[in-house]
């Protein structure tokens, strides 16, 4: 299947199945992999963890691999439909294990280390679930990048918890991950970053389940307006600042966007609606922290 899908893009004027880096990039990964009995793919429907889901297939085999997106007032659901799909063209099992992150006061209280308890609720949901199947391992989509990023308390609490994370042990960065994946034909290799809703709301500010929906109910609602108006953004954020909406778009429809105070109505439940002159950025709401350092 590899070397179908390298022919395929090299005759298609694509990525050149001929770059050193990307049989290294897959090798390196598959053997990773293959010195596994089996595993449980933590899968957001991203593009991270879709190439661990993917190797892990090409390596082990569909009966050794279960894939298993977590389900909560935190995902959106376009995204679980989405991973559904994914896995299904995968033929591999596709497990929705409900998670309750909102139990738990650290994450509800929204601090800069949100993302530990976040991460803790599912590996703590997760690893049982692999041992039910009789595996011994969670796999996680962190990469070289993130290792690297220095403020990720999520990856904190999945490593205290054993989770493994292929694509940071054989050093896949972000740029390797989507090469391999447009190698390997999977649907996913252009996707934008998808973080959970909860990622919106500016740290300090409970997060509720109220919150989570109005975020989602407002990203969708922009996204489905721009779309009716023939206008296009690659990235969406709706970020929850209280009583006011901050919306970030890619930047070069931040002038047309400026312009339309309709589509900007669009953005319902909050008492201000607001177009950050800056554009989208991932990690926008860290920039809020006074000592990010401090959360690590």
């Amino acid at each position: 299947m590899l070397e179908r899908a390298e022919l395929a893009l090299c005759h298609s004027g694509g990525v050149s199945a001929l770059d050193p880096s990307s049989p290294s990039s897959a090798e390196r990964l598959l053997a990773r992999l293959r010195g596994l009995d089996g595993l449980v793919v933590a899968f957001s429907g991203g593009v991270d963890s879709g190439v661990v889901l993917a190797g892990a297939v090409r390596a082990l085999g569909t009966d050794r691999v279960i894939a298993a997106t977590a389900v909560s007032h935190s995902l959106p659901s376009e995204e679980l439909d989405a991973a559904t799909t994914f896995a299904a063209e995968l033929g591999v099992r596709h497990l929705t294990p409900s998670t309750d992150e909102l139990a738990r006061p650290g994450y509800r209280a929204n601090d800069g280390d949100r993302c530990y308890f976040c991460k803790a609720e599912l590996l703590d949901v997760l690893l049982p679930l692999a041992a039910e199947y009789g595996f011994a391992w969670v796999a996680t989509g962190t990469n070289a990048d993130d290792l690297r990023a220095g403020f990720r308390p999520g990856i904190r609490a999945a490593q205290e918890r054993g989770a493994i994370r292929p694509l940071a042990d054989v050093e896949l960065t972000k740029d390797d991950v989507r090469h391999l994946a447009r190698i390997w034909s999977l649907p996913l290799w252009d996707k934008p970053a998808a973080a959970c809703l909860s990622s919106r709301i500016a740290f300090g500010i409970q997060i509720t389940a109220h919150r989570l929906a109005r975020v989602e109910r407002a990203e969708r609602g922009l996204r489905s307006a721009l779309h009716s108006a023939g206008l296009h953004t690659r990235n969406l954020r709706v970020r929850d600042l209280g009583d006011t909406a901050r919306v970030e778009v890619d930047p070069a429809l931040i002038p047309t966007l400026a312009a339309r105070p309709d589509l900007l109505a669009e953005v319902a439940g909050f008492d201000l609606v607001e177009l950050d002159p800056a554009g989208f950025r991932s990690g926008a709401m860290n920039e809020l922290l006074a000592d990010p350092a401090r959360f690590r």
